[in-house]
């Protein structure tokens, strides 16, 4: 019974409201202010292209292939240890040590950050070494690239820059170069040219070493003295549980802002290299 009022009702309503033909539906205008539409699928996009890399390994076939297979693993390996040349052989390690030793002396944890200090470092070696940079670029770089010299030439075209560099800093102090010398039972040089690249490394190494702690050495002491005055008049006024450090550095910014600190170490940090 329920199913036949309810066909009934249904039944009423679309005699009632009776819909327009099918030609009428397809030909009836849209209403104003309404945007046309269509029935049709639009056409997907293509697929992405992926390239296709190869890869393929097999056993060389003449002795050229394998000494190019190994000047390739060479070059790999020198470009995997580039970070380290560039800290150790130019003059970013004693820039970096001595901006961390100011950082500390200020008594500073997060500012400046370590990633500002480094960019710091890097872009004044970028500006002291740039003639060594340069060098390297005319006569190494440059004629390789033009077929000009082989491996072997321009190896020694971009050593020579760096080794001159790093021989200026210890001209006045040679005693690391005789250490390492003696240490590896070699003869003492007559010329500059007769110290092995392997021993003038690892002697400058030392040098930048000594020379960027006597440097930090020298910037701690006036911060120490302002800490000392700092906590001895604290002790004096019985605030054994303040902690001096909170006073005194404000006072050692102060110091350091009002003397230009920023420049006297930027300053002397590249007048210490010429």
């Amino acid at each position: 019974m329920k199913r036949l009022l309810v066909a009934a009702l249904f039944a009423a309503l679309f005699g009632f409201f009776p819909l327009p033909p099918a030609e009428a539906q397809q030909t009836q205008p849209f209403p104003g202010m309404s945007v046309p539409g269509t029935m049709n699928m639009p056409t997907p996009p293509p697929p992405p292209v992926i390239p296709f890399v190869d890869l393929t390994v097999r056993n060389p076939a003449t002795g050229q292939e394998v000494a190019f297979s190994l000047q390739l693993l060479l070059l790999l390996t020198v470009l995997s240890l580039a970070p380290s040349i560039v800290i150790l052989m130019t003059s970013f390690l004693r820039i970096s040590i001595v901006l961390d030793f100011i950082k500390r002396a200020l008594s500073l944890q997060q500012v400046p950050p370590n990633q500002v200090l480094m960019g710091i470092a890097l872009f004044m070696t970028i500006f002291i070494m740039w003639p060594e940079f340069s060098a390297v670029y005319s006569n190494s770089v440059r004629p390789l690239a033009a077929g000009e010299i082989n491996v072997e030439t321009a190896y020694r075209e971009a050593e020579a820059p760096l080794r001159l560099f790093m021989y200026r800093q210890m001209y006045t102090r040679p005693e690391n170069i005789a250490l390492f010398m003696e240490m590896r039972g070699l003869d003492r040089p007559a010329t500059f040219a007769d110290v092995p690249t392997y021993v003038l490394i690892p002697a400058f190494i030392l040098n930048e070493l000594t020379v960027a702690f006597k440097i930090g050495i020298m910037l701690f002491i006036p911060f120490i003295v302002i800490d000392m005055v700092v906590a001895s008049a604290l002790m004096s006024m019985g605030m054994i549980m303040l902690p001096p450090v909170m006073i005194s550095m404000p006072f050692k910014l102060i110091l350091f802002i009002l003397v230009d600190g920023w420049g006297l170490l930027t300053g002397q940090l590249f007048r210490s290299f010429m």
